[in-house]
């Protein structure tokens, strides 16, 4: 398929981009033509990935230190992304993390640490960019990156579960929110997808069992997300807000 004009002309913001789901986003707008904007901690990965953005076709790439878990980070990460090109206008919330371990013995702060990557992190860099697009007279598109844990959910991750609940329905409530400013926010629930963070559990008995129970039989791809991140992202949706569309193999309607 030929996307080298999907995203000719728009400038998309993809947290977490440093590895897994974020690369492979920040890959996916660079062939689009998008300028991309790559958000992350871990900025030394950024500066490598974006000299392969710009071989892949983007004609602007922005690299921003975010910590999604600190509000100043946040505001320091937008005023450099303001400084440095055209306001954004798609932004892909993909920065998060998991932990593991009963909700008796789970440390609080561990708790506390995700809820702030997870939750208040989607929280705050929608708000920093739907002011913008308000502010500006113009709309946008929110792209969530949630979970099929927020529909269904299982032993030993209660607070990934809870926290992934949380990003649908602040999609679903953002969308209704801004609609009349025409931001657009939507959210995909990707099932189990093999990336850098996972792929040693899927090695495991446990995650053997798990990949049994997809009813394809098999681990998705993260390129298998891009066609509903376009279609998100792009034109292709403009009259779809408050969608929260599972990418599962079958997982969400597999039986109990």
């Amino acid at each position: 398929m030929d996307l080298g004009s999907l995203l000719a002309g728009k400038r998309v913001l993809v947290t977490g981009a440093s590895s897994g789901l974020g690369e492979n986003f920040a890959r996916l707008a660079a062939r689009c033509s998008a300028k991309v904007v790559i958000a992350a901690r871990r900025k030394a990965r950024l500066e490598a990935l974006a000299e392969d953005l710009v071989k892949l076709g983007s004609p602007q790439v922005t690299v921003v230190e975010m910590d999604v878990a600190s509000e100043q980070s946040i505001d320091d990460a937008f005023a450099e992304i303001d400084a440095s090109g055209d306001i954004l206008d798609v932004v892909v919330n993909n920065a998060g993390v998991s932990n593991d371990g009963l909700a008796l013995t789970l440390p609080t702060k561990d708790f506390d640490e995700l809820m702030a990557i997870n939750v208040r992190g989607v929280w705050l860099v929608s708000v920093r960019a739907a002011q913008r697009w308000k502010d500006g007279g113009r709309g946008g598109s929110i792209v969530n990156i949630a979970s099929i844990q927020g529909e269904r959910v299982m032993t030993g991750i209660a607070p990934y579960s809870t926290s992934k609940a949380a990003v649908v329905h602040m999609t679903k409530s953002l969308a209704l929110e801004w609609a009349r400013y025409g931001i657009r926010v939507n959210a995909i629930e990707p099932g189990y997808i093999g990336t850098e963070m996972t792929d040693a559990m899927w090695e495991t008995d446990f995650g053997k069992a798990l990949i049994k129970r997809i009813p394809m039989r098999r681990l998705g791809k993260p390129e298998e997300l891009n066609g509903v991140l376009l279609l998100l992202a792009t034109e292709a949706g403009s009259w779809m807000t408050g969608a929260c569309i599972p990418v599962d193999g079958g997982h969400l309607c597999s039986s109990l």
